[in-house]
């Protein structure tokens, strides 16, 4: 039976508020790692009005000025207008970061696991973590998602250039509705994009130019159609915006981080946590073998599930789900991946290269679908291919 359907997935640019404060504590993290890569991070950003808070714990031998990194950060995602009340050399800051709990880091650094003698690294905490592949686009992610993610890029992408619409402001989301009949895409239901203006842009010249110039570029023509709908500021005027706006926080924009709402989310926030911190480097570590394991056309779609004890090596359990796409048993895909790939919190730092400061790289348009990051690589497709076999 014919099953048809619409699924939308947002994505929000790098001058909204909770997005601010990611990409301060993501600098904050990179800074630790440049100086020292055993650096132990935990860094949550607030924003509001003109005014910035860093809190968390952090151990690390690294010496640098935090006020610089933050006010480095508000300035490459664009506060620097002579209007902003949120301005990278204007907003007052405030620290409160403390070091790392002994009785974490106790677990973390070692531990001893089913009554053996040698230690080893421990996970950073408890939790569920998930990765997801799916052949709808190149990037072997969901397509509203990816979609949304492009739209933003391309509008960051004008408005740091400075030569087409100088009205555009840093905050702004997508959104894109698509529409499915039998799992495959057929077409775009409507767009939604909301972006800060200056207050001399009127409404017109922002929506014809966003349609024409932002959205239509790009999104695939073949879904595009006369039904289309394109939402553009659909609330009108959008001057005050970014943290004059609303506050934000780090760690509250995790769906537009992961797969759109598509695939499932075990609830830890990415941005400021280094990589002990399974909350991020095991959801790394599932992305990189469901995507591996999609490249391998072993699936056409893949969830993973781990879990993890804090301070225990070893993952509690291990899932797979490929919806009915599989081409051999989830049994034998399973099979495969634990003889390919090491879950353990140390062997996923190793595996990926993770003590060293790419996580500004991560903080927009999604942790997922960049090719230039570790996770994203098809490296394994022939390893699995050989287990398999």
């Amino acid at each position: 039976m014919s099953k048809s359907f619409i699924f939308s997935s947002e994505s929000v640019g790098e001058g909204h508020p909770d997005k601010v404060s990611d990409s301060i504590s993501d600098s904050v993290l990179d800074a630790c790692l440049e100086q020292d890569p055993n650096s132990r991070v935990a860094c949550e950003t607030l924003v509001k009005s003109n005014c910035v808070t860093i809190a968390g714990e952090i151990t690390t031998n690294s010496k640098f000025n935090y006020e610089e990194i933050v006010r480095e950060a508000i300035r490459k995602i664009g506060y620097i207008n002579d209007d902003d009340v949120f301005h990278a050399d204007q907003v007052f800051f405030t620290n409160q970061i403390t070091a790392q709990s002994r009785d974490i880091g106790q677990g973390v650094d070692a531990a001893a696991a089913d009554g053996k003698e040698t230690a080893e690294q421990g996970a950073g905490d408890q939790g569920i973590m998930f990765g997801y592949a799916c052949n709808e686009t190149e990037e072997l992610m969901p397509a509203p998602v990816m979609f949304a993610h492009r739209i933003l890029r391309r509008m960051a992408e004008i408005r740091h250039a400075g030569v087409q619409a100088t009205w555009l402001r840093p905050d702004c989301k997508s959104q894109v509705a698509l529409k499915y009949e039998d799992g495959r895409m057929v077409g775009i239901e409507n767009v939604v994009v909301s972006t800060q203006h200056a207050a001399s842009a009127d409404n017109e010249t922002i929506r014809s130019f966003i349609t024409e110039e932002i959205i239509k570029p790009s999104l695939p023509d073949e879904l595009l159609s006369a039904d289309t709908k394109y939402l553009i500021n659909p609330t009108g005027r959008f001057v005050i915006g970014g943290p004059q706006g609303d506050s934000g926080l780090t760690g509250r924009k995790i769906i537009v981080d992961t797969y759109g709402g598509w695939g499932r989310h075990g609830g830890g926030a990415f941005s400021g946590k280094d990589p002990s911190k399974v909350d991020r480097s095991a959801a790394y570590m599932c992305r990189w073998v469901a995507k591996n394991i999609v490249a391998a056309e072993l699936a056409e779609r893949v969830e993973i599930q781990t879990a993890y004890a804090i301070g225990y090596p070893q993952p509690t359990s291990i899932t797979i789900d490929c919806f009915g796409t599989e081409k051999v048993s989830e049994e034998s895909i399973e099979r495969a991946i634990l003889q390919v790939f090491s879950f353990k919190p140390a062997d996923i730092v190793s595996q990926l290269d993770l003590l060293r400061p790419i996580y500004r790289e991560t903080t927009h348009y999604g942790h997922f679908g960049k090719s230039e990051l570790p996770w994203e690589q098809t490296n394994k497709t022939e390893s699995l291919k050989n287990a398999i076999n």
